[in-house]
């Protein structure tokens, strides 16, 4: 039985990385057997660098974090070398460990949680595949933009054709009156 000073220690982990998981938007869980020390430490650089957090977590505390989360059905991923990251935004996060799995047959991803939900891994490879919230932005307020544009092309034609008819009026009349 290990000592309550150990056990103590261990619940502060517990708490905190609940805590951690409670305030992450998105959530990743990873298979790293294999992986040598110096692309763990490049993986950790490029996780920090978007603003994400990964580090590799003992399987009974992760399933505790989780459930005092209120994360529920990831038990059955969590068996063999497991690791955690977390983050806020929806993308950054999958896709440098979609990018990295990729490049390491040893390294996979075994699924996470969205907004506090479970999802499976290919849900996770679908929202690395996803475009940067920059460009999501963009695609949106170009669709806004669309109609706006459209009218005022109309609206200036209609003004083009009604100076067009007034000039070529008073022309008429110039022509006339001399």
């Amino acid at each position: 039985m290990p000592s309550k000073k150990i056990l103590d220690e261990k619940k502060k982990a517990v708490v905190a990385l609940a805590d951690e998981i409670k305030s992450a938007n998105v959530g990743i869980l990873v298979d790293y057997e294999g992986i040598s020390v110096a692309d763990d430490t490049k993986l950790r650089k490029e996780m920090r660098d978007g603003g994400d957090s990964y580090k590799v977590v003992k399987n009974t505390l992760l399933k505790r974090a989780l459930a005092d989360a209120g994360v529920e059905g990831l038990d059955s991923l969590l068996e063999g070398a497991t690791a955690i990251a977390t983050g806020a935004d929806y993308v950054s996060a999958a896709k440098v460990l979609a990018g990295y799995a990729k490049s390491n047959d040893t390294f996979k991803i075994k699924g996470g949680f969205l907004d506090g939900a479970a999802v499976d891994a290919t849900s996770i490879d679908s929202l690395a595949k996803l475009p940067s919230k920059e460009v999501l932005v963009a695609q949106v307020l170009s669709g806004l933009n669309a109609p706006i544009t459209g009218l005022v092309t109309v609206l200036n034609g209609t003004i083009k054709g009604l100076v067009v008819a007034l000039n070529a009026i008073a022309e008429k009349q110039s022509a006339v009156q001399a």
